[in-house]
C-alpha cells in the first residue's frame, strides 16, 4: 500500500508559525477561502489549514477542515513539488466554505496554486 500521509514536514502546526504567517504573509480571497502565502523557511512547500466556528457544529467544523487538508495534502502538495513553488500557505476557511461541494473546494484550492498570491 503507498504510504499517503501527511507528511509533519509538510504542514504549517504551530501556533507561532500560524500568527507569523497571518499577520506577515500576503493574502488573497478565493471565493470562500482566503489564502496567506510566505516564502519557506526551507526547500519545500507546507501547509496549514485553519476552520473557524462561525456557529457551526464541531461536526461540520471537523468534516470542512477534513476536506480542505485532504485537499491541500492529496492535489496542491504534489503540484507545488513539481513546479518547485517552495511557499508557506494557509488556508483559512471562511463562513461560506460551509455551504460548498468538496469539488467545488478542491477547484478553488487548486485555483490558488496557478496563482499563489504573486509571491
Amino acid at each position: 500500500m503507498k504510504d499517503e500521509r501527511f507528511p509533519r514536514a509538510a504542514r504549517i502546526g504551530s501556533g507561532r508559525e500560524i500568527r507569523e504567517l497571518l499577520r506577515r504573509g500576503r493574502r488573497c480571497r478565493l471565493g470562500p477561502v482566503d489564502l496567506f502565502v510566505g516564502p519557506a523557511e526551507e526547500d519545500r512547500p507546507r501547509v496549514g489549514v485553519i476552520v473557524p466556528r462561525y456557529g457551526h457544529s464541531a461536526v461540520e467544523r471537523n468534516r470542512l477542515r477534513r476536506r480542505v487538508r485532504e485537499i491541500a495534502r492529496r492535489e496542491w502538495l504534489p503540484v507545488a513539488w513539481r513546479r518547485e513553488l517552495y511557499l508557506d500557505v494557509l488556508i483559512r476557511a471562511r463562513r461560506e466554505a460551509y455551504d460548498r461541494s468538496f469539488d467545488e473546494l478542491r477547484a478553488i484550492v487548486l485555483e490558488s496554486v496557478e496563482r499563489p498570491c504573486d509571491v
